[in-house]
C-alpha cells in the first residue's frame, strides 16, 4: 500500500483541507495526524476491522485499549458513565491539552478520553463525525513521535494517509489521570506535573446563582471571596450566574454601594449565564429562590446533591427560604437582602 502523505500547515487551515482524511478515518482508513503532544494514528472506532488492523500495526496487545480523542467536551458524556466532580474540574482546567482521563465506560470496564489541542487534530475528528481513537504514532516499545519524519519511519506503507504538521508543539506525551478510583491515580505524569494535576483536583468550587447575575450572587460570591482571602485559603474557587439570557451586565448600583462598605470593589464585575459545564464542576450549588434551583436541576440533573437555598444558611425564622430580588425595591430591602446573604455567608465560610 502507498501511504499518501500531506502538508497542513495549522495557522492556515481551512476546512477543506482536511476533508480527504477525515474521509478516510470515517470509512475505516488510518491517518497519521499530530497532536500537540506527539503524532498520533486516527481511526474509527466503531469499525472492528480497522481497529484490529490497528493493533496488528502498532504491534500492541489487545488488552491494552486506545484512547479515545474528542472534539468538544460535552462529548465525554457519550462515552462515560458516573463521571465524578473532579474529572469536570480537570477538564475544565486543561482540556483542550495534554491530559488523558481514564473514566469508567457507558457499556463496561473504563475508558481513556483526551481533547488535543491541535487545530488539525480537533478539526479533522470533528469532520469525521465518528468516534475516534488516536494512539502514538509508532510501534510499541519504541519512542512516540514528535515529529513528521519519526512518525512516518516506521509506519510508511501500513497506513493510508499521513499528515505532515511539523514537529509537535510539546513534544512530549499526555498526564495519564485514573479517575475510576477514588482518590485518583497517575498512570502516567506527562506534560502536566503531579502537583498540578492534583491541586487542579483538590480545588473546592462554590457556585452562586441567582436570576440576573448582578445582584444577590454577586454579594454573596464578593463576601465569600473575601472570608477565603482572610482565611488564606487559596483552595476555593468562588463563581456566580444567573438563569436569565442576559449576559455582560454589570453589578447594580446598590451591590456596589453595600460592598463597598465592606471594603470590596466590584465595578469590574460583568454578569454571565449559569451554563452546565458550570454546574458540573462545582461542588456546591447556592441559589436564591427555589425556581433557580429548579432550572439547575434541568440543566444538570446529576447535581441534585449538590444544590442548596442560600437561605437554609442563615439564621432566619420564616417559612420562605427564598431570598426575593431586589431590583426595583428600596434601598431598606437592598440593605436586608444584603444582611441575609452576610449571615449565610458567615457560616458557609465556617464549614468549607
Amino acid at each position: 500500500m502507498n501511504t499518501k502523505i500531506i502538508k497542513i500547515d495549522a495557522l492556515n487551515l481551512s476546512e477543506e483541507a482536511l476533508k480527504e482524511p477525515a474521509e478516510i478515518v470515517a470509512k475505516g482508513g488510518l491517518v497519521i495526524m499530530p497532536t500537540e503532544t506527539v503524532y498520533g494514528i486516527a481511526a474509527n472506532m466503531l469499525n472492528k476491522e480497522t481497529i484490529s488492523r490497528l493493533y496488528a500495526i502498532k504491534q500492541r496487545p489487545h488488552e491494552k485499549p486506545f484512547s479515545l480523542h474528542i472534539a468538544e467536551k460535552a462529548k465525554v458524556e457519550q462515552f462515560a458513565k458516573d463521571i465524578p466532580i473532579s474529572a469536570y474540574k480537570l477538564m475544565d482546567k486543561f482540556w483542550p491539552g495534554p491530559l488523558t482521563l481514564i473514566l469508567k465506560a457507558k457499556d463496561e470496564g473504563s475508558v481513556g478520553i483526551r481533547m488535543p489541542d491541535n487545530e488539525i487534530a480537533l478539526k479533522l475528528i470533528a469532520q469525521a463525525r465518528v468516534p475516534v481513537v488516536c494512539p502514538s504514532a509508532n510501534l510499541s516499545g519504541k519512542p512516540a513521535a514528535v515529529d513528521f519524519p519519526a512518525a512516518i519511519e516506521d509506519l510508511r506503507g501500513l497506513v493510508d494517509l499521513a499528515i505532515d504538521s511539523g514537529s509537535t508543539k510539546l513534544k512530549a506525551e499526555s498526564s495519564v489521570v485514573d479517575l475510576t478510583v477514588e482518590p485518583l491515580r497517575i498512570l502516567r505524569e506527562g506534560v502536566i506535573k503531579r502537583e498540578d494535576i492534583e491541586a487542579a483536583a483538590r480545588k473546592k468550587i462554590v457556585l452562586f446563582i441567582c436570576t440576573g447575575n448582578s445582584c444577590r450572587s454577586v454579594m454573596a460570591k464578593a463576601l465569600l471571596e473575601k472570608k477565603m482571602r482572610e482565611k488564606g485559603r487559596a483552595d476555593v474557587e468562588v463563581l456566580s450566574a444567573g438563569i436569565m439570557m442576559l449576559a455582560g451586565i454589570g453589578a447594580t448600583e446598590e451591590t456596589r454601594g453595600l460592598l463597598s462598605r465592606e471594603g470590596i470593589d466590584v465595578s469590574g464585575h460583568r454578569s454571565q449565564r449559569a451554563t452546565k459545564e458550570m454546574v458540573n464542576k462545582s461542588d456546591i450549588i447556592l441559589v436564591m429562590e427555589k425556581l433557580h434551583e429548579q432550572r439547575i436541576l434541568e440543566l444538570a440533573p446529576a447535581a441534585k446533591n449538590r444544590v442548596f437555598l442560600l437561605k437554609e444558611f442563615a439564621k432566619i425564622s420564616d417559612n420562605d427560604m427564598d431570598i426575593a430580588d431586589p431590583i426595583g425595591r428600596t434601598w431598606e430591602f437592598y440593605s436586608q437582602t444584603f444582611a441575609t446573604i452576610k449571615e449565610a455567608i458567615e457560616r458557609i465560610s465556617a464549614i468549607l
